[in-house]
């Protein structure tokens, strides 16, 4: 499965096979526990995103909600996008880094990482990245880009 057509996170978890089905749900579970407040949670692009509201910030460069945060089943593996990490080198090093401490292969492209199974991520260190940007920093930096 690329992009998924359900309406809800439940509905999307409910058409994946069982196995993958509770790898995201460990994932997602990490996401949700460390998500700063006023992020939400809702499909989008085929995949469970955590976004910043438009009534909170509108003015993005396609009219959508901002993405912070995906995540998904893709055909050969699972997918996180870290869109925080993907924005600040900090933070990106910082995620290099939580692997390599943890022992962990971090298989990486932009803002994606790739997965089989929720024990192949750095856990901790995702939680950390994903708590780092609260929505009003976000959306500061996603203003400072936009003005590039």
């Amino acid at each position: 499965m690329v992009q998924s057509a359900a309406k809800t996170v439940t509905a999307y978890l409910a058409e994946l096979p069982a196995a993958r089905r509770a790898e995201l749900a460990r994932v997602r579970q990490v996401v949700r526990q460390h998500l700063p407040k006023g992020y939400k949670e809702s499909m989008g692009l085929g995949m469970i995103g955590w976004w910043v509201p438009l009534r909170r910030y509108p003015d993005t460069y396609n009219g959508h909600p901002l993405l912070y945060a995906a995540l998904g089943a893709q055909k050969n593996y699972l997918s996180l996008y870290l869109m925080c990490a993907y924005g600040s080198p900090p933070l990106a090093a910082r995620l290099k880094q939580g692997f390599k401490e943890a022992g962990k292969r971090l298989n990486m492209g932009k803002s994606c990482l790739r997965f089989q199974h929720a024990d192949d991520l750095a856990l901790e260190v995702i939680g950390e990245i994903v708590a780092a940007v609260p929505m009003e920093r976000y959306i500061a930096m996603a203003k400072a880009v936009h003005r590039k």
